[in-house]
């Protein structure tokens, strides 16, 4: 019955996740923080950090973690499959029905409503993590955090993956 739970946790947020990894884990984090409860909000925005900072897909990252710690090794195979699944179908399916229309207006103005429901999701699990972010480790340590990753990315143009690391370090140095 788990691995039934797990395949749905993850096929799910693939189906309806229009966008991709990141508009998918709003979707995700519904399903296993507020669905089936195998993490807390903290425990998967933590291993949301986690999924960022390795290389690859972010989606199939947090299937194989949450995958395991549910079901084991076949718990991963189980929740990489059902991150995957949604997409393979669909592109098998429909791919010539897409290469049909790609230049259709009616598809491009479909992807602009799209679009700023993704902003809105995407918006809130932000004022969700920054939430968090403040009641754990207060105001000060937040918006340092937050005012160093900017001016990194932003002023020196620091790759964001090394932002990460730089994060991940500070917090094991200086919040653990």
């Amino acid at each position: 019955m788990i691995q039934w739970k797990i395949f749905l946790a993850f096929f799910i947020p693939g189906i309806l996740g229009y966008g991709g990894g990141p508009s998918s884990i709003p979707l995700i984090e519904n399903e296993v923080v507020d669905r089936y409860g195998w993490l807390t909000t903290k425990e998967f925005s933590e291993v949301l950090a986690l999924a960022n900072s390795l290389p690859g897909p972010i989606a199939t990252k947090m299937a194989g973690y949450i995958g395991y710690q549910e079901g084991g090794y076949l718990g991963v195979a189980v929740g990489e499959f059902a991150t995957v699944a949604p997409s393979l179908i669909m592109l098998i399916a429909l791919i010539s029905l897409l290469y049909k229309f790609k230049d259709s207006p009616k598809v491009k103005k479909l992807t602009l409503f799209v679009r700023p429901a993704i902003a809105v999701m995407l918006g809130v699990m932000t004022y969700q993590f920054l939430e968090g972010s403040y009641l754990d480790i207060g105001l000060w340590q937040t918006l340092f955090l937050g005012a160093a990753s900017f001016l990194l990315m932003e002023k020196f143009k620091v790759h964001p993956a090394f932002v990460i690391m730089g994060a991940l370090g500070y917090g094991a140095v200086f919040l653990a």
